[in-house]
């Protein structure tokens, strides 16, 4: 199954007046088979579309109640003799319950939506066991991928794709037009044998979050290593203080902003990449190395996780004054002050360096507000290119550039004090400058006229082969029609 088939609607987008054969009569009946949860929903969101429903339940007298009014509820084989399109739903184990219905059932379209509880728990998909149930009937694999609660709230409220795969076409697009009517977009995911990936994909967990979570949870463990070391390993060797108490709250609200400024860094550190092989290489069309690809695919899921650290790191600083620890070292402080009769320890230097780091960090945290909130679909789906590409690269540079103003506010000049290297180790600030300050001179240097002008080139579709091998088409060309040019001129 190719990636490019999750984007390719069944059905296009075409007019479909006078075409009665592309939009479903209306009023079409359709049955379900099922009285659980998925059934009700699904029942619902038929009738809000339009359907006529017939229900079939073992038990329709106890049932009924939880049906729409709209909705018939009788009988399984009374419902299935009702309508020519039904809906399974209904568990795996439960399908040999219908084996009775086979009769019935023979030439009628089967629409299996149910999910298994494992990925590959069965040797043979739900769908294509349903359709070696009943070999008469034409079996479609589809809803599956939708919840119970898209269905009854709408598709605005939900995942708005239907996949869909079966071995009849005519089926498929039956079935489409239904999923089309009820509000969702029809995938077609090719013949039965797709039906298993189908199943699978509502059991995966955030596949395109794994790498990024890693990587989040790794860079935690090493910054937060680093800052313990500093913090609390330290003195406690060097001075016999106790600080552990700082490892809860002042050593975690340390690390979280490493680790989300780095992961910003990570977020525009392979477009750079990108562009440095792009340039070397001289053309667009060479493909990037898998590790790149799968790093240009994981940047929104980077970048995301970027701002909930940041976020968290926001929370942690609001809550530091409320800590006992905080108010014992401010008594402490004031009790030292007048025992040494000091009127003011007012340092104008400090003074100004917390006030702009602060409004700089808020600035810098409304800006990553801003960039996750247009990662969101239902956001993203609103803009047009150019404003997406204008926030999500002009606006999250400016976001990198003034998280590094942000860092280096906090580190001040302190990076020059040698208090500040605790077992010879720097200050944890400036390790995360590293990535950050390449990603910046790289997309300054990008910025210059003769290499962006050079990168525009390629992007756009120049290659560093093909003109060498224009310009010495023409070079061959010039030299030979000059030598002709020159023996007409002598014999004449």
């Amino acid at each position: 199954m190719s990636g490019g088939d999750m984007a390719k609607p069944l059905l296009g987008h075409r007019s479909t007046e006078g075409d009665p054969s592309v939009v479903p009569a209306a009023g079409r009946t359709i049955g379900v088979l099922g009285s659980g949860d998925f059934a009700r929903s699904l029942a619902i969101r038929l009738v809000c579309s339009g359907f006529k429903v017939v229900v079939g339940s073992r038990n329709p007298k106890r049932k009924a109640c939880l049906f729409p009014p709209a909705a018939e509820v009788t009988f399984q084989a009374e419902a299935v003799k009702k309508t020519d399109v039904i809906f399974v739903a209904v568990f795996r184990e439960h399908y040999s319950t219908l084996c009775d219905l086979a009769d019935v059932l023979a030439g009628k379209i089967l629409v299996d939506v149910s999910n298994n509880t494992e990925i590959n728990h069965h040797k043979e998909s739900n769908a294509e066991y349903l359709a070696s149930l009943f070999p008469a009937c034409t079996v479609v694999k589809g809803f599956n991928v939708v919840s119970a609660w898209t269905l009854q709230s709408g598709a605005r409220d939900g995942n708005k794709q239907v996949l869909i795969c079966s071995n009849s076409q005519e089926a498929k697009r039956t079935v489409a037009e239904i999923a089309q009517v009820m509000g969702f977009t029809p995938v077609d995911m090719g013949c039965m044998s797709s039906a298993r990936e189908i199943e699978n994909i509502p059991l995966r967990l955030l596949p395109a979050w794994k790498i990024p979570i890693f990587l989040a949870l790794g860079l935690f463990l090493c910054f937060f290593t680093y800052n313990l070391v500093r913090q609390v390993i330290h003195p406690y060797i060097r001075e016999q203080k106790n600080k552990f108490y700082k490892i809860p709250v002042e050593v975690v609200n340390t690390t979280l902003p490493c680790v989300a400024y780095v992961m910003l860094s990570l977020v525009y550190l392979p477009g750079v990449l990108a562009a440095c092989l792009q340039l070397y290489y001289g053309t667009k069309y060479r493909r990037f190395p898998d590790w790149l690809d799968q790093w240009l695919q994981h940047r929104k899921q980077i970048g995301l996780l970027s701002f909930f650290c940041a976020a968290l790191h926001a929370v942690y600083s609001l809550c530091l004054p409320m800590r006992r620890s905080h108010r014992y070292q401010l008594i402490e402080t004031a009790v030292k002050q007048a025992m040494e009769k000091k009127m003011t320890i007012w340092v104008e230097e400090e003074v100004w360096r917390m006030e702009i780091y602060i409004s700089v960090g808020i600035i810098a945290l409304g800006l990553l507000s801003l960039l996750a909130i247009t990662s969101l679909p239902s956001i993203a789906n609103s803009l047009n290119w150019r404003e997406f590409s204008f926030i999500q690269s002009t606006l999250g540079f400016i976001a990198l550039v003034i998280s590094t103003l942000h860092t280096l506010t906090y580190g001040w000049s302190r990076a020059f004090d040698e208090n500040q290297y605790k077992f010879y180790l720097p200050p944890t600030y400036t390790l995360t400058l590293l990535v950050p300050c390449t990603v910046i001179l790289a997309k300054v240097a990008f910025s210059l006229p003769c290499i962006q002008h050079r990168l525009l080139r390629i992007r756009r579709g120049w290659e560093k082969g093909r003109s060498t091998d224009f310009l010495g088409f023409l070079t061959a060309k010039t030299s030979c029609f000059l030598s002709v040019w020159i023996n007409l001129s002598t014999e004449l």
